[in-house]
């Protein structure tokens, strides 16, 4: 019998814990004295019922990668939500609006504010806009008179009123705002500040700390971390565990601090595997690194190609030895028409596809090749009797290589891209409108925020 079959209150769960056998329990103390690791029956419906670790730390992440259309605009109070629901039948029979007391207006603006907060910390103007169109949509008694929209009154107060909501995070330690406090420096006038707002569509850009955890028990946690990282064998049930719980910690890190890559890899070096980076990429986002990219790189490829042979000409040599090369090719067609699609992205963009695709031979001494290369994939290529073949591809940041052994271009590219996200590393300006087409076309991450030239390409694909 399913326990969803028993009489409510017969359900029971009767959880038998194995303490010593328990590996999440032989690494971290911390976190198994926050859950419940009881041989007691409980109920399902017992308030002493509580949540997993893994739950704990889900509660603190978004799930929402897209801003939602409709926006839902949440319940309000009884009281409030009987006068509104009154007065909309007054205003179907006589278009007469509801005069809005002070009580009600901040009501419903508190309770917006934690909506929008819940799904995004810092909106754009057309989300705002979408939040106020959904709130007199569904109360068109709320409606403004003489206001062209109806609602531009509300959306100025919504704006305001998510300010004072983030300004009374802050002071409560939500990491997400308290990056963005101002600092004073040692001299007492202001440091130089830059608002560390997502930009590029992150739904969990600074997430706060994991609940019965702070600064000093995550840090315990990152160094039990490195040190399972040192071990020849590495427990990676307990690695994917701590990377998982200390993933705000991290975050807070690279946003706040902006560290060299070398410092992350020597405090961070799980961070640095594929599994980890995709992993990472979908806590940021709550996308699918690779299934993502593949997947849209299979649709995309028969129009990109078509657009580069339609301005093959106004591109130059690069681009018609690009394709003059793949018409050459007689097997492993799909392959060579996807690395074909990747490594004229940056051409089609008028940008230097040299400083993000690399090449090499295993021979060749690699401090020059890789000499300011900042952002980029490196293929090394085997140079024996049988001809030239790729040997390998490997990612390349602050000229270092940081993942090897990687199968294909695209695979690469993808990695690349999952550690921009990870690091917090801004898209190199020589080829950023290259990364912003592969987050704005690729991964639909961001939303209507994008660059002419990107706006137009989406345009062409769409043809």
């Amino acid at each position: 019998m399913a326990i969803s079959e028993l009489p409510a209150e017969r359900a029971v769960l009767h959880i038998m814990w194995d303490c010593d056998s328990s590996p999440l329990n032989q690494s971290t103390a911390s976190v198994s004295s926050s859950s419940v690791f009881s041989q007691d029956t409980v109920s399902v419906h017992s308030e002493d019922f509580r949540p997993s670790w893994t739950d704990s730390i889900q509660m603190n992440l978004r799930h929402v990668s897209e801003w939602p259309s409709p926006f839902p605009i949440p319940k309000f109070s009884y009281d409030v939500e009987l006068k509104l629901c009154k007065a909309n039948v007054t205003y179907e029979k006589s278009k007469k609006g509801l005069a809005v007391t002070r009580d009600m207006k901040m009501e419903i603006l508190d309770k917006i504010a934690a909506a929008v907060f819940e799904i995004k910390g810092y909106p754009e103007k057309d989300e705002l806009e979408s939040v106020a169109s959904a709130l007199v949509l569904k109360y068109p008694c709320l409606k403004e008179p003489g206001s062209i929209t109806g609602y531009e009154g509300w959306k100025a107060s919504i704006k305001y009123k998510l300010g004072n909501y983030r300004s009374k995070l802050r002071r409560a330690g939500c990491n997400e705002v308290n990056v963005n406090r101002k600092r004073k420096g040692g001299d007492g006038e202001d440091s130089p500040f830059t608002l560390k707002k997502p930009k590029r569509g992150e739904v969990n850009h600074v997430p706060d700390y994991p609940q019965h955890h702070d600064d000093s028990t995550l840090e315990e946690e990152r160094v039990a971390l490195v040190n399972e990282m040192q071990k020849k064998q590495k427990n990676m049930t307990v690695i994917r565990q701590k990377m998982a719980l200390t993933f705000s910690l991290r975050r807070r890190e690279v946003v706040e601090c902006q560290p060299l890559v070398s410092k992350v890899q020597e405090r961070w070096p799980a961070l640095f595997s594929s599994e980890e980076i995709a992993k990472e990429f979908h806590r940021i986002t709550s996308k699918d690194l690779l299934g993502t990219f593949n997947a849209s790189l299979g649709k995309l490829v028969p129009g990109l190609l078509k657009l580069y042979r339609s301005k093959k000409g106004a591109l130059g040599e690069k681009m018609e030895d690009l394709l003059d090369k793949l018409d050459e090719q007689t097997s492993d067609i799909v392959s060579h028409r996807k690395t074909a699609a990747l490594r004229g992205l940056p051409i089609f963009l008028r940008e230097d596809a040299a400083k993000v695709f690399l090449k090499c031979l295993d021979t060749d001494n690699l401090e020059p090749v890789l000499n300011g290369a900042s952002v980029a994939i490196l293929t090394i290529l085997q140079d024996d009797d049988a001809g030239t073949s790729v040997l390998e591809q490997v990612v390349v940041l602050e000229g270092e290589i940081v993942l090897h052994d990687i199968p294909d271009l695209s695979t690469a590219l993808a990695y690349l891209f999952g550690l921009l996200y990870a690091l917090n590393i801004d898209y190199p300006k020589q080829t950023r409108h290259t990364f912003e087409a592969i987050q704005a076309i690729f991964f639909e991450l961001g939303g209507s925020r994008c660059s002419h030239r990107i706006r137009a390409l989406k345009t062409k694909l769409l043809l």
